[in-house]
């Protein structure tokens, strides 16, 4: 019986080696496979459940290196937005090499497990505090929130967000408090003390944003090697005030490479209205596709699409006029 309800959901075969010590299921407990699951996948000898109904619940039994399989719950007929999570998550210190991995996957909106924001509407709706951690196939939506999508919290100190890999995700209506102002948050925020290096942003799904991938800041450290590639960034061009931007002091190694920008940012009011800020970095914008035509300079004067500093080396990049040049 479990196969079939695994197979129901198009992932997690039954050949998984499941180390039932570091395997977690979440899903909907009025879902008709909850129980199937809880009898499948028992509390272990010291009562640590393996089967729960919110993905903080499931985070807070699970241990370092444990994977977290989210199930999508079931919409109505006639549904236009997933069935949620409402809830605040937060993967505290200490839960290293955690995995949060969406069920089934396929980076559209209705096909993954949607995470909403549930008590604390000012608060991320995802935080990172410990390294390591994948989060893969989930979607987020930022409706009715001021605090953003996915939170990497380091201070280097007493929590650490390094290595973070986010992919096959999608990411919806975030914004931070300031919701024509990119600077203030966004889908995927570094918190303005910076931090978390080697993180790999890869192959996710951007919409209505007000900001798709933002630097709040660098006081504790600037983030280093840092990947952003293979994904699509927000339109439509009225929702968004900037792509990608790279407060305080920018990032030491960022790679943004094969990604695509379909629109132009226009949003009413907006404070930046750029495809990308990376005044700062230092890194290459390689193999991009911009949707329209704009110049790519490093000050305000010469860059109207993009502020690029000569430390970020263009190669390869397009838009509808043809291949672009630093002006």
């Amino acid at each position: 019986m479990l196969e079939n309800q695994l197979s129901r959901y198009g992932a997690i075969t039954k050949s998984l080696s499941l180390n039932k010590k570091k395997v977690f299921f979440v899903m909907d407990p009025d879902d008709n496979a909850y129980g199937d699951f809880q009898h499948e996948f028992p509390a272990d000898k010291d009562g640590v459940e393996r089967v729960h109904g919110t993905i903080q619940s499931a985070i807070d039994a699970a241990t370092t290196g444990s994977t977290i399989y989210v199930f999508a719950q079931d919409m109505a007929a006639g549904a236009t937005d997933p069935t949620s999570y409402t809830e605040n998550v937060v993967i505290p210190a200490g839960k290293s090499n955690l995995s949060i991995i969406g069920v089934p996957d396929g980076r559209a909106q209705g096909c993954l497990p949607q995470l909403k924001v549930g008590s604390t509407t000012t608060a991320a709706i995802l935080t990172v505090r410990s390294p390591g951690c994948h989060i893969k196939n989930i979607g987020i939506n930022g409706d009715g929130a001021t605090g953003g999508g996915i939170l990497l919290d380091d201070d280097a100190s007493t929590k650490s967000a390094f290595g973070t890999v986010i992919e096959g995700c999608h990411f919806k209506n975030c914004k931070g408090p300031t919701a024509t102002n990119a600077a203030t948050g966004g889908a995927i925020m570094w918190a303005a003390t910076g931090g978390a290096w080697q993180v790999l942003i890869k192959g996710n799904m951007f919409y209505k944003n007000v900001g798709d991938i933002v630097l709040l800041g660098t006081s504790s450290s600037v983030p280093q090697d840092v990947v952003i590639e293979d994904n699509i960034f927000s339109g439509p061009a009225a929702d968004v005030d900037c792509n990608i931007y790279l407060g305080g002091s920018g990032m030491n190694g960022v790679y943004v490479k094969n990604n695509v920008f379909p629109v132009f940012p226009a949003k009413a009011s907006g404070a930046n209205l750029l495809y990308a800020f990376m005044t700062g970095s230092i890194g290459i914008l390689a193999g991009n596709y911009f949707g329209t035509d704009k110049t790519f300079g490093a000050a305000a004067a010469a860059g109207s699409g993009a502020l690029i500093p000569t430390t970020v080396f263009l190669s390869g990049n397009y838009d509808e006029g043809g291949l672009i040049a630093r002006v």
